[in-house]
């Protein structure tokens, strides 16, 4: 079939577009719902995250959590163990913040207007358009990582995906394909074809169902978009952590501050290895500088990596026993001491949990 310039063909776009999402479009569990609060988690959810990740974690913290009422009302450090192993946990904090001003300001209801659903703790500018969109039928394009490239290869755009300066031509484009008709049905089908069609690496352009309106398969140039701004090479800090056992065999846990990188989770006291320092003594003058204790029969436990979005960790974990001090902290907003046990209880990091199998052995 002869190729169809897309600004001619707008309709023809979309229609293509949804007949195929109808009719291919996979079985996830949001989907299966109308409830603007499950669709909510849903959306936080699936940003930074993958959708096969995300299934299991939505389930379970629907059950849980199964209105805006429940989840306002959980102790935040419910919602953060409920959270645990997805990252990015802000997300869940801002989620929780945004349900209490729900029932406390808005008579517990998810919000149907753009403007005060926007206002929300942790409520960017996709989120708004995919909520409202999906939930309540509004007429707003949503753009993520996955439409970004689908538009990125329909207009052969040159606007690098990751510059924020970017941002507001994707938005122009996906605007003029919205359909208004089913607007949320068309956002669903863009978010699809970026997931499952039109992919980072190896796109499936002959099955796709606009291959007809690609500039990019006409040119075939597929592989060469969506463009990136080149980035600076990750950096990689040194850590060393102290399991530190007092006289009755319970562990030292700290809480983060409620702000910033994994805030309110619990960790075991440490901090980076200063140049030209050993991981030992790092972690005897890191457990003294944020939690006012000394530690004796310090005895090497394990290594682990970690990755984060913008750095990789390395952290040399010991253990230790208690000498003398009182707990003073310096940077955490709690401490505790608890059994090894009742470490399953606590919202933990993913990078103490690759080495919570070696305590004790």
């Amino acid at each position: 079939m002869k190729k169809k310039q897309l600004i001619e063909h707008y309709q023809d776009f979309r229609e293509a577009l949804l007949d195929w999402f109808r009719r291919y479009q996979r079985d996830l569990p949001w989907r299966r719902t109308d409830d603007p609060y499950h669709i909510w988690v849903s959306e936080v959810m699936l940003q930074q995250t993958q959708v096969k990740k995300v299934v299991d974690y939505y389930e379970k913290f629907i059950d849980q959590f199964p209105s805006v009422r429940d989840l306002a009302v959980a102790p935040l450090q419910d919602v953060l163990k409920a959270w645990e192993g997805l990252g990015y946990y802000a997300r869940a904090r801002n989620l929780h913040k945004a349900a209490q001003i729900i029932v406390d300001e808005l008579e517990g209801k998810v919000p149907t207007d753009y403007t005060t659903f926007r206002k929300l703790p942790g409520v960017g500018d996709y989120s708004v358009a995919a909520v409202q969109s999906i939930a309540f039928n509004a007429p707003y394009a949503a753009v993520d990582g996955n439409i970004k490239r689908v538009l990125a290869r329909l207009f052969l755009m040159e606007a690098p995906i990751n510059d924020a300066k970017s941002a507001k031509l994707f938005q122009q484009k996906a605007d003029a394909l919205l359909d208004l008709k089913e607007p949320g049905l068309f956002n669903q089908a863009m978010m699809e074809l970026g997931a499952v069609i039109c992919r980072p690496q190896s796109p499936a352009c002959l099955v796709c169902p606009v291959n007809l309106f690609c500039e990019a398969f006409d040119a075939t140039r597929q592989a060469e978009f969506p463009k990136r701004r080149e980035t600076k090479p990750t950096p990689e800090h040194r850590l060393a952590v102290g399991v530190i056992y007092n006289k009755t065999g319970e562990v030292l846990l700290t809480q983060r501050q409620l702000d910033g990188l994994l805030g309110g989770l619990w960790e075991f006291p440490g901090g980076q290895i200063a140049k030209d320092e050993t991981a030992e003594n790092a972690c005897i003058r890191n457990i003294a500088e944020v939690v006012n204790l000394s530690v004796r029969n310090v005895r090497y436990l394990t290594r682990v990596r970690h990755a984060y979005t913008h750095f990789k960790i390395v952290v040399d974990v010991f253990q230790c026993d208690y000498a003398d001090g009182e707990i003073a902290l310096n940077g955490p907003r709690d401490a505790k001491w608890v059994t090894i046990a009742a470490l399953q209880d606590y919202p933990l990091p993913r990078a103490t949990h690759k080495f919570l199998d070696e305590l004790g052995k």
